[in-house]
């Protein structure tokens, strides 16, 4: 559960209320144990936990799109470093770009995932300011996806699996990414990424906006944890263009469709990772152990694939995602569409 310091969603309110309840009584148990008959409080407890976990399953399974953003960037949901010490075996970062310097954005490293050995990538936006203003709250530079890319292509080298983790806002937008290339260094990796001949995973564990996620999100299977997102832009973003102005992001994130079950409807994502009941905030082991099942069962799937056949069905992969009416539209099908 929470602590009362970490911020708290507003439609949450309802759950940290029977949990602080819960707290109590538990407290009351403890106290009572050895002096009393306790069967009257655990009988309580029981029928406590069971309300609250009906009560978290009615929230979150009637979420809607701007909600699931705010639990996309919960201070307390797990981050790729998290996510690292609770999957992984063994990992050893690797670090730089061999041009401008390491962008703490991005984290690169060799990993042990069970018996499998794989080349790790992630998105780190940081956990208090010091940190979050050293990975730039999780917007790459350039410096970082060239950093990316050259450990991809050492994976390529050895044939090793690639999984990568994203869960970023985008791209850092400021002029120092834009003199050195942003545009340029992303549009390079999606090239390089559709012609790599390792498999790669990949995983929205938070956010997944623009270029930004594109950068390191081009596989062959691409899962989304349930309470993510995945679009082309912010919703603040969209309001902003749209809307001129931010507070519409609730409108912006309802019609940009970005959700897990949207995407997956479209047939942008290929699998939904369920989370801990009340989100992956609440229970971090949880959640990694939805993810690691995802990545052992697609990994095992298409590691020994031969390596033009795993191109051939990524590029097929990518060309079915969209769909358009050869329909072209003369005067008489204008007019018959306005008379039926």
């Amino acid at each position: 559960m929470p602590s009362a310091t970490e911020p708290r969603l507003a439609f949450e309110a309802p759950i940290y209320e029977m949990e602080s309840r819960l707290s109590e009584m538990e407290a009351q148990y403890a106290r009572n144990r050895s002096t009393g008959d306790t069967t009257r409080i655990a009988e309580q407890i029981r029928r406590l936990r069971r309300e609250l976990a009906a009560l978290k399953r009615e929230i979150y399974s009637h979420l809607d799109p701007w909600q699931v953003v705010q639990v996309s960037r919960h201070q307390s949901r797990p981050q790729t470093r998290d996510y690292i010490d609770l999957l992984f075996d063994q990992f050893i970062e690797l670090h730089g770009d061999r041009a401008i310097g390491d962008d703490k954005a991005i984290v690169t490293g060799l990993a042990h995932l069970d018996e499998l050995k794989i080349l790790f990538i992630g998105h780190q936006k940081g956990k208090d300011l010091a940190e979050r203003t050293a990975c730039h709250f999780g917007c790459a530079h350039p410096e970082g996806y060239r950093k990316a890319l050259l450990k991809m292509r050492l994976a390529e080298k050895f044939r090793l699996p690639i999984v990568t983790f994203i869960d970023t806002p985008g791209a850092y937008p400021g002029i120092t990414a834009e003199e050195r290339g942003q545009a340029s260094v992303i549009a390079e990796n999606l090239m390089a990424m559709s012609r790599i001949k390792s498999p790669i995973i990949s995983v929205v564990i938070g956010e997944g906006g623009s270029g930004g996620a594109l950068g390191i999100g081009i596989g062959d299977r691409l899962g989304m944890l349930e309470f993510s997102y995945y679009s082309v832009i912010t919703p603040e973003g969209c309001a902003s263009i749209l809307w001129k102005g931010s507070e519409h992001a609730p409108k912006a994130a309802a019609s940009l469709k970005m959700t897990s079950r949207d995407l997956l409807s479209f047939g942008i994502i290929d699998e939904i990772i369920p989370e801990p009941l009340g989100g992956a905030h609440r229970d971090h082991r949880e959640a990694a152990a939805s993810i690691k099942s995802f990545l052992l069962h697609a990994l095992r799937q298409i590691k020994d694939l031969p390596a033009d056949e795993l191109l051939a069905r990524r590029y097929d992969k990518y060309r079915k995602i969209g769909a358009f009416a050869d329909n072209p539209t003369t005067p008489e099908s204008v007019n018959e569409a306005m008379e039926g």
